[in-house]
């Protein structure tokens, strides 16, 4: 692989320490730009001193996620929080400033620098040094919260289990190994909870400080606008909310009243949501990571070969930790190395199907970072979120006929289905997350009691028909699970934006396969470099939250569960 770099960063930087990084931060911010090349170059060179920054603080991160219990790799990446992050947001946004003040910057070319240009403008108005320091609070704050979470097993059985571990008893046929299953999942929860929410409310105090520092009356909308939504509004999330409520849920009620039909139960309980309403064992597509691999490979190369070429590089240095285990923080995600280039996908795989989703999803991720990374510019490597999002999600759903590496025609079938049916579970689940991160922070003073009320009336309006009777408090309590409100607040609507495209690209796949997967890579390919219509108008989506796309997509789904043997 051949990048187009600058030679303006030693090869050897050690870029976790600032004393080494401040003398070519400094050296930037410093240099005389005489006409629109020099302006280029530092744009160029920045990018790359940027880039062996990212990629410093990428692998304390992964290391702290790899290893929770490891008092030296959690120290090592606070170092880095406490002692590199701060000045370099300051000098970051000096040259954010000199970039966008310069006389030069009106010279560039507006198609390939206007949308460089409108972000860090952007960064240049929002910035306020006065915010670093809360800043690296709150990154504090969400480790506290990630070590408690990775920390968490349950004596299950004989045996000491992670959370991910517990997630197989809620599937298996015998309902009183689920329930116990459940309730032991939920009381270690809950051990948890008042701790929880003390972490929770100092991030809102410290989030809406953010935002007052920044003059803005909420952190609502302070994050919209620093994560450079431009093309919706929190009208527009609203918007997306009821279409949710009017489409997703009548679809959701109705396959649990079928599900409630199909077991012979009344009323449904929270434990009975994950298990085949057959009787059947649960999908396992696989026993090791080794196993998942090799399949997935399979799939990626049947799909594109170009997919399937990629997949196997991730496979060669370490760019891949999938089993779970003890000290393991919980979930999955991409990480794109920007210096080296290099994707790290993070996985805890315990056997189910479930798993073999992530692994497809993140590497949907890992190809979009793949197929833009000889981008010289850093912010153009990767696209906005509710984009990025289509990556993986698509990925998900172009498997489906590629499914038979892993499972039987029946099986093959039964994951298309569930996959589906979690369409109408997770569109609604992400329309409660953002509906109350919008109440959370445009009503920051409220209490626990307001906020326990406030998630209640939420899943009344998107949740499934279940009975929660004794297991109140686990209801209440159930937001605490959800990762994003802590450390990526609003963050998770463009999981539900992303599926709208997704959604999209598979219908498209459906009608000409060869076109569909041309048009998905050609969209990825651009990065970051076009606005995001024009990113879902590339991939072969239409960018729209409202009715007009939600119902038809959704009517769509409702038709292939119709097709599909239960």
């Amino acid at each position: 692989m051949s990048c187009t770099t600058s030679d303006f960063v030693p090869a050897d930087l050690d870029a976790t320490k600032w004393d080494n990084l401040e003398p070519l931060y400094r050296a930037l911010v410093d240099r005389v730009l005489k006409c629109p090349t020099c302006l280029k170059n530092l744009i160029l060179d920045r990018s790359e001193l940027d880039a062996a920054t990212s990629e410093a603080m990428a692998n304390l991160y992964i290391e702290t996620t790899r290893h929770t219990d490891d008092e030296a790799v959690q120290k090592a990446f606070e170092e880095f929080v406490q002692n590199v992050e701060p000045p370099l947001k300051k000098i970051g946004f000096e040259l954010d400033r000199k970039i966008v003040e310069s006389p030069h910057a009106s010279s560039l070319d507006a198609e390939r620098y206007d949308v460089l240009l409108r972000a860090l403008r952007t960064e240049v108005e929002l910035f306020r040094e006065e915010n670093v320091a809360i800043e690296t609070e709150l990154s504090l704050l969400d480790q506290k919260y990630s070590r408690i979470c990775g920390a968490m097993t349950v004596e299950f059985q004989g045996e000491e289990r992670t959370m991910p571990e517990m997630g197989r008893y809620l599937e298996v046929t015998d309902r009183e190994v689920r329930e116990a299953a459940w309730k032991a999942i939920a009381e270690r929860r809950l051990r948890e909870r008042d701790v929880t929410d003390d972490i929770y409310e100092e991030m809102i105090g410290k989030r809406d400080q953010l935002a007052k520092n920044a003059g803005f009356d909420n952190y609502r909308d302070y994050q919209h606008r620093r994560m450079h939504r431009y093309d919706y509004t929190p009208a527009d999330c609203t918007k997306f909310h009821d279409a949710v409520e009017k489409h997703c849920v009548p679809v959701l009620r109705r396959l649990n009243a079928e599900r409630r039909t199909q077991l012979g139960l009344d009323p449904l309980r929270p434990w009975d949501l994950g298990v085949d309403v057959k009787g059947r064992d649960p999908l396992r597509p696989f026993e090791t990571a080794e196993q998942m691999l090799e399949g997935t490979s399979k799939m990626f190369h049947r799909m594109d070969g170009r997919l399937g070429e990629m997949f196997d590089e991730l496979q060669e240095g370490d760019c891949l930790d999938l089993a779970t285990r003890k000290g393991k923080a919980p979930g999955g995600y991409q990480y794109q190395r920007e210096r080296s280039r290099k994707p790290f996908i993070f996985m805890n795989a315990a056997g189910l199907h479930r798993d073999l989703e992530t692994m497809v999803h993140e590497a949907g991720h890992a190809f979009h970072s793949m197929l833009c990374r000889e981008e010289p510019i850093l912010a153009y490597r990767s696209a906005p979120m509710e984009f990025c999002e289509v990556a993986s999600m698509a990925q998900e759903l172009l498997t489906f006929p590629y499914l038979d590496e892993f499972y039987d025609e029946v099986d093959a079938n039964r994951a298309r289905r569930e996959h589906l049916e979690g369409m109408a579970t997770i569109l609604p689940w992400i329309a409660t997350i953002d509906a109350f991160q919008h109440w959370i922070y445009t009503n920051p003073t409220h209490s626990r009691d307001d906020r326990t009320a406030k998630w209640i009336e939420l899943t009344d309006r998107f949740g499934a028909d279940v009975d929660w009777t004794d297991v109140e408090d686990a209801r209440s309590a159930a937001w605490q699970r959800q990762l994003h409100l802590f450390g990526v607040p609003f963050y998770y609507i463009e999981y539900g934006i992303a599926q709208l495209g997704a959604l999209q690209v598979w219908c498209n796949a459906i009608e000409d396969e060869k076109a569909a997967i041309g048009k998905y890579m050609a969209g990825l390919t651009l990065g970051g470099t076009r606005p995001l219509p024009e990113l879902f108008e590339a991939a072969g989506a239409k960018f729209d939250l409202g009715d007009d796309t939600v119902g038809p997509l959704m009517a769509r789904v409702a038709s292939e569960l119709e097709s599909l043997p239960a």
